[in-house]
């Protein structure tokens, strides 16, 4: 059978825990990468966020370089110049007094050839963005409560645990590449990373549910360590997470294209930059992320902690994930198949057991053939 159809029946055979090292390592250098530009080039914060005035004029065939020498006469040259759509221009710059905002509005007039009164124009203060910075952090904080909380009860406190990692480590990657890359961040980007808890959150659920079952299956025959089992659980459940991954993202990625690159929408360019970056890390971190560290903190329970130090003293390589085993089987206390190889040859052959008469009766005697005359 292709691997396609292996994958396709959940019958893959992936070592995902010699995976998990080199996944734990990437992610460790995402993190340190994300923080370090967080802590020396910060967020590109949008005007929402900072504060500032914001004018926007129709302004057909004109490019951002000749409206930036149209404001350096008014000192507007440093401004941030985005072209929206096919022909409106977009000025954004600090907070400046009524007679400055003014002359900026009339030097867009002239550029564009209309009247002043086409220019509109926003002013936003710098407390704005502060309200909704406290308001994303109190939604993050109560969505971490409310998760841990619902996991522990629906599964266990550990997976709650591993999973609220995964969904922090998507969180600070997403926000590090807007960091790194210097995307501006607006409120449909607080959005959208509020939105990549939920998808992140789904997808470990998925692995989880799947760990949980398998669990209760290799628990008591001690066949395996809960690493192989949880690499065996992830194996079945992976096509799952690709089909999630696949189906989040492809009408995220035609808001990108369609959207942002034809159509020219800067707002949905920036609502799906953020929910990309974060569906991508949201699936790496339920594999990568959070399998490992569950299965850390189980194998710390005495239990699974003796079944690993017998299979070891037996000459079990426990870092490594085992070949497939017939879970059902196992669950139902079928044999083996050793055991079934084992009961097979210790089972008289049909031709031995009619050879071996009781005692006391002699078998018959075979007839010959005779000859007719």
């Amino acid at each position: 059978m292709s691997k396609l159809g292996r994958l396709n029946r959940g019958e893959t055979n992936i070592d995902f825990l010699k995976w998990w090292k080199i996944g734990i390592a990437v992610s460790v250098f995402l993190m340190v990468v994300s923080v370090g530009s967080l802590l020396t080039r910060g967020l590109n914060l949008g005007i929402d966020f900072k504060g500032g005035v914001s004018w926007e004029v129709s302004a057909p065939g004109v490019s951002v370089d000749e409206t930036r020498s149209a404001l350096d006469a008014v000192g507007e040259g440093s401004a941030k110049i985005q072209i929206v759509g096919t022909d409106i221009i977009r000025v954004q710059g600090p907070e400046s007094t009524i007679e400055h905002t003014a002359e900026v509005t009339k030097a867009l007039a002239e550029l564009a050839q209309t009247d002043p009164a086409n220019v509109s124009f926003s002013t936003v203060g710098a407390s704005w963005g502060g309200d909704v910075t406290k308001s994303a952090i109190r939604a993050l904080i109560f969505f971490f409560i409310a998760i841990l909380i619902y996991l522990s009860v629906r599964l266990e406190w550990r997976m709650a645990v591993a999973a609220l990692v995964a969904v922090f480590h998507d969180v600070l990657i997403s926000v590090g590449a807007y960091s790194v890359f210097q995307f501006e961040v607006t409120p449909g980007t607080v959005i959208a990373f509020l939105t990549i808890l939920g998808y992140s959150i789904y997808d470990t659920i998925v692995v989880d549910d799947k760990i949980k079952e398998n669990e209760r299956l290799v628990g008591q025959s001690g066949r395996l360590t809960y690493g192989q089992m949880t690499s065996l659980s992830m194996n079945q459940v992976l096509l799952r997470s690709i089909n999630t991954t696949v189906v989040s993202l492809l009408p995220v990625i035609a808001l990108l294209v369609v959207g942002a690159g034809i159509m020219g929408a800067v707002t949905l360019e920036e609502f799906s930059i953020a929910l990309t970056v974060g569906l991508l890390a949201g699936a790496y971190s339920s594999i990568f992320v959070a399998a490992p560290i569950l299965v850390w903190l189980k194998e710390h329970q005495s239990k699974y902690k003796v079944i690993r130090e017998r299979l070891q003293s037996q000459g079990v390589d426990v870092a490594h994930a085992a070949a497939r085993v017939d879970l059902v089987g196992v669950a139902s206390g079928a044999p083996t198949m050793d055991a079934a190889a084992s009961k097979v040859s210790s089972e008289p052959s049909p031709t031995t057991a009619s050879s071996i008469a009781p005692s006391g009766v002699i078998p018959p005697r075979p007839r010959k053939n005779q000859r007719k005359r």
